[in-house]
Order: C-alpha cells, then structure tokens, then sequence
C-alpha cells in the first residue's frame, strides 16, 4: 500500500457495470462524492457480452419466425453479415465511451484498474490507495466458468464473450450446457447458418424453469436443426491445432466435432482476487458474499461495505442486481444524508419472492415469482392452473396456429398467485404483470377485476381465472 492516501470520495463503488452504474448514481444523489473503479469496459458485462448483444441478435430471428407466422407475409430472411452489424451498433463495437460520457454528466469520477480492499474503508487501485468516507460497494460480478474438464480449457473453448463478439459463423459449433446462455446462443447460431450441437447433462433444458418450458424450448431448437442431448456428459475434449478441429468425447460413447466450442457452464463470482478477507467479508462455498436484505455485507462491522448483483449470488440476474444497487444506494444517501434508512425502498426483499426472468429463445419463456416444485418445497398448499396461449384471442391474432401454454402457481391457503410462467411468441411483455400480482400478493378475487383488453394476450389473465373456477 502507498503511503499517501487519497480522501476525496464518500463512496468508492468497484465494477462499473450496468449495476455498479445504478449503486453509484443512486448513493451520490444526495451530494456524496462517488468514484467507481473498473478494469475493463464501463457498462460491464450485460452491456457488451451478454444482454444487450444477444437480444441485438435474436430479434431478428424472432422478426423473421413472426413474420412466417402470419398469413399474408411472404419472403422474410436473415442477412446474417446485417445481424452482426445490428449487434455491433447495440455494443458500440465495444467502445465504451458514452458509457463513460454518462458517468462525467453524473458527477461520478471514474478510475480505471484492479481494486483491491486493503483494510477498513479502503481500496487499493494499482498502487495508489482511496478511503471512502461513507461506504465501499463490490459490484464486481461474474465470469463465465469453464470446468476443469480433461482438454476443454486446452481447446481454448468460447463463452459468452466470444460468442457475442464473434465476427464469422462456425460452420459447426458445440455448445456445453443447457441454461440461458446455452439456448440463446444455440437458435442465434443455429439461425445463423450453423450447425449446432447442444449438450446437457441434465435430462432437459432450462432445468429450473418449468419442465413444459423446457420441453416446448427443446422441441423447438430441434425443429430448427439444432442436435439436442440430453443426459450426456463430456468425457473429453480435443484441439490438436490452435484453431483447428474440435472433438468432443461423451458419456456415451459418441463423439461431436466442430469448429469451435463453447462452455456454457454456469458462472463464477469475481471475488477471488478483492481482498474480502483481509476486511472479514463471509462468502459462501461458492464464493458469493453475503449480505443481509439492505445488501450490507453483515460479517464487516462499521456499515460501511456493501455488495450487491451477481457477486452476491440472490438473483443472477441484470435488473434484480440493479434492484439492489437502488437499495445499497439509497441507504448510503440516506445516511450520508443523516436520514432514516428504513424506508420503503431500502429492502431488497422481492428477492425471495422470485426474481422475473425472459429466457429469449423462441419461443420466449418469461416467468416470474415460485415454479410449482419451489412453491412445494416451501409447504405452500399449491395449486396449479396451466392453459394454452391460443386460448387467449390476442394469440391467435399475433401468430397464426400460435403455439405455448400460460401457467399460474397459487398458494391456496392465502388464495394468491406465488408464480407465473408464460411460454410463447411475445411473451416477454406479459411478465410484467405477472410480477405485479406475485409481489403485490393480490387476491385472486381482486385480479379477477383487472380487465384484459380486446383482443390482447394478456386475455390469457381471464382464462387462467376461469379455469381456476372464478
């Protein structure tokens, strides 16, 4: 640690993704001075590598299957070069320089490196050390794993971040894994002139969401071409030239090759290398660090560091990371403030409720709150009320033969929707409202006279309330 050290800033926030941004942004509203400290691209990893750049692509395929859907329309097609072009403009061919634009207007100073926690209340940037007067707030995410499976990091596999970034087509690419990330990337590529193979150890896709979910999302990717297998797992993987052929050995004997393979495999915290334990900040046997519902990292004493977003492992997820730098934010304001810090806002307690979640496949599986075997593990007293989307006339209306289901889990003792999944073309708007009554617990009495419009999707809300017996 250096000698001098700076104390100019209230509240140091490290990482400067999308969540670290909203943390910093909500804390200096009341006047604190904030730095936010980042070693890569400011707008971090949903802006450039995940989010942004794959829904940039997959909207064009889901344009050119709706368009197909409709009787009346004829020729639509994908320009493959034109997608790419699409996704650079949405990532800023990886310039990050309006982002940085955006911190300057905010008032946040921005320092670029590796931070390190060297003791209470300061962070150490590349030799030079900063003490936050206030609080300190560890926004620094995930990376994507890569198992320590024989070959596979030899093979130099792509993630997300090669996937998103790529400027060609494999003309055959393995995907390892059967999550979000897996299924997104599998129909873009598949789309895209590909020949993809997906390989799940699992016995379906998707395996937290619903199983019909799972099951009208791997029907699909195989109605487009794309090799799913299931209940496999990777023996081996192969690339004796850099660059070169990839072979992929299974559980059961056979082999896939392709010309580059990805892990999907699920993500890793980046905390490894903060310095946590030098300030006795707990993280579990994951390495995500806990904290308690104001996103206070409660094994530090002083209130003064906080953590919030995939590094705490709640909710991987963009927007439920942002709900939670709002709520860090807002108390750090609060008390630097000298206000109360029990407000309505300064509890990040939605997130036991189940977080909303658009896995962005076609079709969309969109759902929010409980699935109905986490609704059960909790003892709910559970009902279950699952109908086609076609049901709904605005269903039939946005995609001839419209194909998907609706599905509400009820906890019957409090006769309130815990979940909600919706499956189809266009579904992604419809989560919504669904998180609406979830985290509102509203009566199904009183949902009863929410009234969807004509001819709308959201008619399914009135199918699925007959069928419940209202």
């Amino acid at each position: 640690m250096s000698e001098a050290v700076d104390e100019s800033f209230d509240v140091i926030v490290v990482g400067a993704g999308a969540v670290g941004e909203n943390a910093a942004d909500r804390a200096g509203r009341s006047g604190l001075k904030v730095m936010v400290v980042e070693r890569r691209l400011v707008g971090g990893e949903c802006s450039f590598y995940a989010c942004t750049p794959t829904k940039a692509m997959l909207r064009p395929v889901h344009a050119a299957h709706a368009a197909q859907r409709v009787r009346g329309v004829a020729g639509a097609h994908l320009v493959p070069a034109e997608v790419m072009a699409r996704r650079d403009y949405w990532i800023s061919d990886l310039d990050d320089s309006g982002a940085v634009r955006w911190l300057e207007s905010a008032g946040i100073a921005l320092v670029r490196g590796t931070a390190r926690l060297v003791g209470e209340r300061l962070v150490e940037v590349d030799g030079t050390t900063y003490r936050a007067g206030a609080a300190v707030v560890v926004a620094t995410g995930t990376s994507p794993a890569v198992p320590d499976l024989p070959g596979l990091r030899d093979a130099k596999p792509w993630t997300n971040i090669e996937a998103t970034t790529s400027s060609t087509v494999p003309e055959r690419l393995v995907i390892l894994g059967g999550g979000v990330v897996a299924c997104e990337t599998a129909q873009i590529y598949c789309a895209l002139g590909s020949r993809v193979t997906l390989v799940e150890r699992g016995p379906r896709l998707l395996g937290r969401a619903e199983p019909f979910a799972s099951s009208l999302v791997a029907a699909a990717l195989a109605r487009e071409g794309v090799d799913v297998r299931l209940g496999v797992t990777v023996t081996a993987v192969s690339r004796p030239e850099p660059g070169g052929e990839v072979t992929v050995t299974l559980s059961d004997g056979s082999t896939v090759a392709g010309d580059e393979v990805m892990a999907a495999m699920g993500r890793t915290p980046n905390t490894g290398d903060l310095g946590l334990d030098v300030v006795g900040a707990e993280v579990d046997e994951s390495g995500y660090v806990v904290v308690d519902d104001s996103m206070r990292v409660t094994s530090v004493p002083g209130d003064w560091l906080y953590a919030v977003g995939d590094v705490t492992g709640r909710n991987l997820l963009t927007h439920m990371g942002k709900y939670q730098a709002r709520v860090a934010g807002d108390i750090i304001a609060a008390r630097g403030a000298g206000r109360a810090t029990d407000g309505p806002g300064m509890r990040a307690w939605a997130d036991h409720l189940g977080a909303p979640q658009v896995v962005f496949t076609d079709p969309e599986v969109s759902s929010v709150g409980l699935t109905e075997a986490a609704a059960r593990e909790r003892g709910m007293d559970v009902r279950v009320v699952n109908v086609k989307m076609r049901a709904a006339s605005g269903a039939g209306l946005q995609a001839d033969e419209y194909e998907g289901y609706a599905q509400i889990v009820v906890d019957e003792s409090r006769r309130v929707v815990v979940g909600a999944t919706f499956v189809g073309q266009d579904t992604a708007e419809m989560v919504h409202a669904a998180g609406i009554a979830v985290v509102g617990e509203v009566p199904l009495e009183r949902l009863w006279h929410v009234v969807p419009s004509f001819p709308t999707m959201s008619e399914i809300w009135l199918r699925l309330l007959e069928h419940y017996g209202l």
